[in-house]
């Protein structure tokens, strides 16, 4: 082995959640070293919102250029996989520069827990190397959850697999319609694909309010999607061409043809493997969940755990924010976690996007509201950019006039949600809202008129 290293702080992980903790540990003041097994900016950064979110955005430039009478161009699927590509290298070039000018150690290889306060970094060209911390912050984050009777293979994916197809497939099964396999199926139907979404519930993107979906569905099915509800999939058979993907609809079997099937019913978090926790004591719930506290502290003091691996939706922006908790706390702040502001989006075409509470969820809260709603369909720049479906809408408390919660279906609403994510943080009321003044003509200026709407 080399020589014993010691740092304050030592990051496991160096997607969005571990290299932030590294960065702000290290801005603080510690001795910060962090460890990662494939490579610098993590899931997020390879193999998933920066990837899929290119292929989405060279999907939608040919969706747009194809409205155009004289387009009669395609757009490669190889020039999309290099744009993406060029991406990835970018921000992940881009995470090391930060970690590198922050000063903190960066180690690549598996990180292996002997005790709760040593770990051994397994590398298979330089070696181990043994490093001992006063603090560990846990940001290993999640893969993506395997059905049983539909384990991975050649003709079955994940999302890691189909974000890297190096060609466009005819026909394609989507199993789950949450946000990964809504977004991914769009993308692939703009690219030319047959896509079918089969969705066990009664619809798709079960975590948005159903006015807010039905745009989306439309958009979807004049992509040529083909959405089937309250189905439970059964069995698949891989064969060389193919797969064939059996499942019960009203208790009828049925039977899908695909190129390829793709899984997207979930993430599972990586807390078992060579990672040790349980040779330090650090128990992890039936779903493999890391139990923490207001600062994102474990039950062994020192160690704290971020990111996929705690309780809470897998969401990039949310590991961010429980980093610099994590690491102020280490520091000695009093800093702790306040979730009431988490936007939730889906890059489908139109964009969803919601934050805070929602209008069923007052309702089941018996809490007295006031909704305000307005819709693209008359704003000057929806207009000019020919995107018109959706809306805004705002509920705000009925008494007070405190913004509790917004949702937004449309363009550039994974953009526009901020400014109410702001004003929910901020405790600010619909006039605060009414009264900031939106240039013209923007997007903007609907949150304005359905704060307005709800002021009234």
């Amino acid at each position: 082995m080399h020589d014993v290293n010691t740092v304050d702080t030592l990051v496991i992980g160096s997607g969005p959640g571990g290299y932030v903790a590294a960065l702000r540990s290290s801005q603080l003041g510690m001795k910060t070293a962090i460890v990662e097994r494939d490579h610098l900016g993590g899931v997020c950064t390879h193999v998933g919102c920066i990837p899929s979110k290119a292929l989405i955005a060279e999907a939608e430039r040919l969706t747009i250029r194809r409205q155009w009478s004289d387009f009669h161009g395609e757009t490669s699927y190889t020039e999309a996989q290099t744009f993406k590509q060029a991406i990835v290298s970018k921000q992940a070039g881009g995470v090391e520069f930060l970690l590198k000018s922050a000063g903190v150690t960066v180690l690549k290889g598996e990180a292996s827990l002997i005790d709760s306060h040593t770990a051994v970094i397994q590398h298979p060209e330089s070696g181990d190397q043994q490093i001992t911390f006063n603090h560990l912050i846990l940001a290993t984050g999640s893969r993506p959850i395997e059905i049983k009777t539909l384990p991975f293979g050649d003709r079955i994916l994940s999302s890691t697999e189909a974000l890297a197809l190096p060609e466009v497939p005819k026909r394609l099964v989507v199993v789950g319609g949450g946000y990964i396999g809504v977004e991914l199926g769009q993308m692939f139907a703009r690219f030319g694909t047959k896509v079918t979404i089969l969705e066990g519930g009664e619809r798709i993107l079960p975590g948005f309010e159903s006015e807010l979906v039905a745009p989306v569905v439309r958009q979807l099915k004049e992509d040529g999607i083909t959405l089937i509800t309250g189905v439970k999939v059964t069995s698949a058979s891989q064969h060389t061409n193919g797969v064939d993907l059996h499942y019960l609809l009203q208790n009828e079997q049925c039977n899908v043809q695909a190129d390829y099937a793709l899984i997207t019913i979930g993430r599972k978090p990586n807390t078992d493997g060579r990672l040790g926790l349980d040779r330090i004591g650090l128990p992890v719930t039936d779903q493999g969940l890391i139990e923490t506290d207001a600062q994102c502290r474990t039950v062994i003091p020192h160690i704290y755990a971020i990111g996929d691996v705690i309780k809470g939706p897998a969401l990039a922006h949310k590991a961010s924010y429980e980093a610099k908790i994590a690491a102020e706390a280490i520091a000695g702040k009093s800093s702790i976690i306040d979730y009431k502001a988490i936007p939730l989006v889906v890059f489908s075409s139109p964009e969803l996007a919601s934050v805070g509470t929602s209008e069923t969820m007052c309702k089941q809260s018996s809490v007295p509201v006031v909704i305000g709603k307005a819709a693209f369909s008359i704003n000057g720049r929806a207009l000019a950019l020919k995107e018109t479906a959706g809306f805004v809408k705002i509920v705000a408390h009925a008494t007070t006039g405190l913004v509790l919660g917004a949702q937004i279906v449309g363009a550039e609403a994974s953009t526009l949600i901020s400014e109410l994510a702001l004003a929910i943080e901020m405790g600010a009321t619909v006039e605060d809202l009414t009264m900031t003044i939106h240039p013209h003509p923007t997007m903007g200026e609907v949150i304005m008129e359905a704060a307005d709407h709800a002021s009234r």
